[in-house]
């Protein structure tokens, strides 16, 4: 072989080598819905496994869908690993192809987990919860239900609601009278989304709608709004900054989220590592003790302080007359509704 032949060859492993390299050499991404969630994630969970591990990882934020992981794919960038995600847009991922399936019985935290935390491609990270609140330095006889919420007379006032339609029509049939355990049976009828919207134009004028998990909040602070649909673990928050802002359990809606893997990950097996972590019962139950979200470790929901206990949304208490998020019913019928939905929020 002639030299200049041998230099060449160098030069092409050196290549080979490096491209290898920077495929590996990309850090562990995580991925949540930002806010104190994300702060709580960060402080049970990244961190201490980090440290734990030795290793660094990179933090990034979504606010749902699945654009942004239907584009790694079909490039084959795949620049997300672990991710939070809401149990609907799970299964659809999962049935497209965008997520890793994993045998999840393999984890060592499984035995000590809920088994219905789990589906083929995630699992729980999370049982939240929306709920009705308000300033309770302004309004000492609070609301305590959504037909509260939709008296706008006995409580003048502008209404915080999300700009969805799942997590906004199941409120208007509870106010409209719709026992919780009811609600999916009736708006899986057109009468009943008929009954929704038409609960809805009653207060159109006075709602105020909320994107980002921090802004009900926010506006309920600063007096924009007089009460607000919010999610449970923001409200306890506020209140630990010294807001009078109270949960009202009465007709909650709660759902689960998941953590997923992406599909394609070069961080497959540090993923699944990771999400076996954040399952496990020590880091389970200092993300409860940190924020107040239902989590999927028995054993960490066994030693919790019953005082912690009881501002999750999963506590038994908390349970009465609550309302479970269909995720079957938001993939049969969510496309549908929520074309209605964006049309009757733009007229």
């Amino acid at each position: 072989m002639t030299f200049s032949r041998m230099i060449a060859c160098a030069v092409s492993l050196a290549v080979l080598a490096g491209t290898g390299a920077g495929a590996q050499a990309r850090d562990l991404t995580v991925v949540g819905f930002g806010g104190t969630v994300q702060d709580a994630y960060r402080k049970a969970y990244w961190d201490p496994y980090a440290a734990l591990k030795g290793i660094k990882y990179v933090e990034d934020t979504t606010n749902g869908g699945l654009a942004k992981q239907k584009a790694m794919i079909e490039t084959g960038n795949v620049t997300w690993d672990v991710m939070q995600m809401e149990a609907d847009e799970v299964a659809i991922a999962c049935d497209e192809g965008l997520l890793a399936d994993v045998d999840w019985t393999t984890l060592s935290s499984y035995k000590d987990s809920e088994p219905s935390m789990f589906t083929p491609c995630g699992v729980g990270a999370i049982v939240w919860s929306e709920v009705l609140t308000y300033d309770a330095d302004k309004i000492k006889e609070g609301p305590q239900s959504w037909a509260d919420f939709w008296n706008v007379e006995k409580w003048p006032g502008k209404r915080g609601l999300r700009k969805t339609a799942k997590l906004t029509l199941e409120l208007a049939l509870m106010a409209d009278g719709v026992a919780p355990a009811d609600v999916y049976t009736v708006l899986a009828t057109p009468e009943g989304q008929d009954r929704a919207f038409a609960k809805l134009d009653e207060i159109k004028p006075h709602i105020q709608w909320w994107e980002s998990g921090a802004q009900p909040l926010e506006w309920l602070a600063a007096g924009s709004v007089a009460m607000t649909a919010a999610f449970n673990g923001r409200i306890t928050t506020a209140q630990g900054e010294g807001r009078n802002f109270p949960v009202v359990w009465n007709e909650q809606l709660f759902a689960i989220d998941y953590w997923a893997i992406m599909a394609n990950s070069p961080n497959h097996d540090q993923a699944v590592d990771l999400v076996d972590y954040m399952n496990s019962t020590g880091p389970q139950k200092l993300f409860a003790e940190t924020i107040p979200y239902g989590i999927a470790n028995k054993e960490a929901m066994a030693q919790l302080d019953p005082a912690v206990l009881a501002i999750l949304p999963s506590a038994p208490e908390n349970q009465k007359r609550a309302l479970s998020l269909d995720t079957r019913f938001w993939i049969d019928h969510g496309q549908e509704l929520s074309e209605r939905f964006s049309n009757w929020v733009a007229r």
